[in-house]
């Protein structure tokens, strides 16, 4: 029997937690060499055993036994195709044949102050490119990621996040098309689970569509999703030829014919290298390894090379810092010259898994056409394997190279044999060319190239933390000889043992993603830490919109970037009649630190604001310790409410509305260098309902702290999120 025992991981966005045990039954043994089980003995078997309908279909440990098992999954095969009358006239098209080639994605936060500086209000495509160039080999195609984790703060839909991105979708397409200058492909992405905020009143296939062709997408990852529907594809078709469409999850085999990419995630291998189960039956199928809370992805390296496929390069998750080892750059950096420049070998017919080796703990698979044969090795031990790697017929004359080390490679000819000699590293990777014909004038330089890869190469495998550092905050004392404001209460001195709640989500703490907690990244923790505060005096009240239009006219205040900016006043310019004395909101954080600067305040720290809001005796809420009625801004109505409408809420130092209505920016802000987020505190009227995966919305206790990631202001600005300021005493 081949037998192998998965251990039991947790999957995000999927079926929750599982352990699995694959068996073949006998009928595909075929222990004697001449057993082969016919294509309905293997129908019929795998349909009952779910067999080789498993997304990585585990080879047997023992090598006597994969010959046979080379001819049961060429019967599977071939029974699959026939049962399911398989068409690969999507992969055939000029327009889609990109996706065989597309063997580095990288997954991009649009927020990525790598990918976007907020100073100048740009995208870095060329800075950004260069640096994958250099530390990956470069990608083939990215995917921007927009929406989540934001979405859910106010009722804006994951279209209009696309729409408030820097330029809006014509931005999107400028920025597609510097991205094809560079041949690299873009996709958008899709998010099923957002039906609870704004609608369009369409379609969202009809919707997506659209957006593609307005920016020249090339792609639509479909989050969550393992296949999209049929008539997508053809709404996708009508607008753009060649859109691929890529899935998170495992496409099922019956809906591969229109879906050319997907995710090959948390496949959890043995010592023995699986069989990509898709990648197999359709040799075209692009899938893209991904551990994304790994540190080490050398397992995704060497499933992707064994199996002619790819990978997701994905370091900064949803703002958390989850970067790679210097020893997996190097090694892809190995990798993509040689699968980019035989990528016809790797999306061919000629594809033998597990051919026998010399050494132990050395696998290998074979790729050939007529004129040429191309082994991809790995050592799967954390020793050095030197000496004889393989040993060929040399029936035909054959020149052989090592493509990783990019240079000729040892053998030594016997009577009927050849034997192939050299060193793969620990836990490494090997790849020798046999070939008889002209490899190209360009042959030399690849080569050369190759070798200058490999003498980068690197064994450090350490992880390297990015810690978040805070903005310095300075200290603003009253100018009024160290009189408090009118408006303002006194918060005295103190020292106490400030309690934090924190939903970990996949943004992870305040710092980087080993603080994920990976068996249910949606937790809300609970932690502690001194705190220790001078006197200071915060405004009673949130800044209202008719305290943020008297700003407005003794300033002319004009931010550098107006998209959203007072959105919901007549022409930016007004506040709505009768809401004058609601929290001013659509002001990001610049324009509330303009407004402080002003007023001569500054924002509250996350730990001036959280102490006012429960004093001294640490309340739950600013009232008490329980949710009560008529305490505070429900979500009732709908939209805000005025700042003082509810005095039965006020907190222990007198402070309104520090609970629901909306939430409030602080002046914890924190950059790691790749992206930068803000502490909110308070909580709002509104809140998405319909998926675990929104913003955290609605009225929150006082301690809990939302982490939001930024951008630019045209996201950044919403209408939850107001402020109050502080002085110094």
């Amino acid at each position: 029997m081949y037998a192998v025992k998965f251990d039991r991981r947790t999957l995000f966005k999927s079926a929750g937690a599982y352990g699995i045990t694959l068996a073949i039954p006998d009928v595909l043994r075929s222990e004697t060499a001449n057993e082969a089980a016919t294509p309905a003995a293997v129908n019929e078997a795998s349909a009952s055993s779910g067999v080789f309908q498993e997304p990585l279909i585990v080879a047997p440990d023992n090598p006597a036994q994969w010959e046979a098992f080379r001819r049961d999954l060429a019967a599977w095969r071939k029974a699959e195709r026939e049962r399911l009358r398989y068409s690969d006239s999507l992969y055939t098209l000029p327009e889609s044949r990109w996706t065989s080639r597309n063997f580095a994605c990288c997954f991009v936060m649009l927020c990525d102050l790598e990918f976007y500086s907020p100073a100048t209000g740009n995208y870095r495509v060329e800075s950004f490119l260069e640096e994958g160039r250099r530390e990956f080999g470069g990608y083939d195609s990215v995917v921007l990621w927009h929406a989540y984790p934001r979405i859910g703060v106010d009722d804006r839909n994951q279209f209009d996040f696309y729409r408030d991105m820097p330029g809006g979708l014509d931005g999107l397409r400028r920025l597609s098309r510097t991205l094809h200058d560079h041949g690299v492909k873009v996709f958008i992405d899709y998010n099923p689970w957002d039906q609870g905020t704004r609608r369009e009143g369409k379609d969202d296939f009809d919707v997506l569509s659209m957006i593609v062709g307005e920016t020249e997408a090339d792609g639509v990852f479909l989050d969550t999703l393992s296949q999209g529907a049929e008539s997508f594809r053809s709404k996708l078709d009508a607008v753009r030829r060649g859109v691929a469409l890529e899935s998170e999850d495992t496409v099922p085999l019956d809906v591969l014919y229109f879906h050319n990419m997907s995710w090959a995630q948390w496949y959890f291998d043995s010592q023995v290298p699986g069989i990509l189960r898709n990648k197999w039956f359709e040799r075209r199928h692009m899938q893209h390894q991904i551990h994304r809370w790994n540190h080490d992805h050398i397992n995704e390296l060497q499933m992707a090379w064994m199996n002619g496929s790819g990978m997701l390069i994905w370091e900064n998750v949803f703002g958390s810092w989850v970067g790679w080892s210097q020893s997996d750059r190097a090694i892809l950096r190995s990798m993509l010259p040689i699968q980019r420049r035989y990528s016809s070998l790797f999306a061919g017919e000629g594809w033998t898994p597990l051919v026998e080796t010399s050494q132990p703990d050395l696998y290998a698979s074979l790729w050939e056409d007529g004129s040429r044969k191309l082994w991809t090795l790995v050592n799967r031990s954390e020793r050095s394997i030197t000496g004889e790697l393989l040993t060929v017929s040399h029936s035909e004359p054959c020149q052989y190279f090592d493509l990783v080390k990019g240079e000729p490679i040892s053998v030594v000819h016997g009577h009927e044999r050849t034997s192939l000699r050299g060193t793969v590293p620990p836990r490494g990777i090997g790849a020798i060319l046999c070939t008889k014909a002209d490899e190209g004038s360009d042959f030399d330089k690849f080569l050369h190239d190759q070798r200058s890869l490999h003498q980068r190469r690197s064994e450090d495998r350490t992880f390297a933390f990015r810690p978040s550092v805070q903005k310095t905050v300075e200290r603003i004392v009253p100018a009024q000889g160290g009189k408090i404001p009118d408006g303002m209460v006194l918060i005295p001195a103190a020292r106490f043992l400030m309690k934090v709640s924190f939903r970990t989500r996949e943004p992870g703490f305040y710092e980087s993603s080993t603080d994920i907690n990976l068996d249910n990244p949606l937790l809300v923790v609970e932690f502690e830490r001194d705190v220790v505060l001078q006197s200071y005096a915060i405004d009673a009240a949130p800044v209202t919109n008719a305290q943020y239009a008297e700003f407005l006219r003794a300033t002319s205040y004009k931010p550098v970037h107006s998209e959203n900016f007072l959105k919901h006043w007549k022409d930016g310019k007004v506040p709505p009649p009768g809401l004058e004395d609601h929290p001013v909101v659509y002001v990001d954080l610049d324009d509330a630190r303009a407004y402080a600067r002003w007023a001569g305040k500054r924002l509250p720290t996350e730990e001036e604001w959280q102490h006012a809001a429960q004093g001294s005796g640490n309340l739950r809420y600013p009232w008490g310790n329980e949710m009560l009625p008529n305490r505070c801004n429900g979500g009732e109505t709908g939209s805000t409410m005025p700042v003082t409408a509810f005095p039965l809420g006020r907190s222990p130092f007198g402070c309104y509305d520090m609970c629901g209505n909306t939430w409030e920016w602080t002046e914890s802000e924190r950059s790691d260098e790749r992206t930068r987020f803000c502490i909110l505190k308070g909580g709002s009227f509104y809140q998405a309902r319909g998926s675990e995966w929104y913003a955290d919305g609605g009225p929150q206790p006082s301690e809990f702290a939302s982490k939001y990631l930024l951008m630019w202001p045209g996201v950044d600005r919403c209408a939850t999120i107001g402020f109050r300021c502080v002085v110094d005493n």
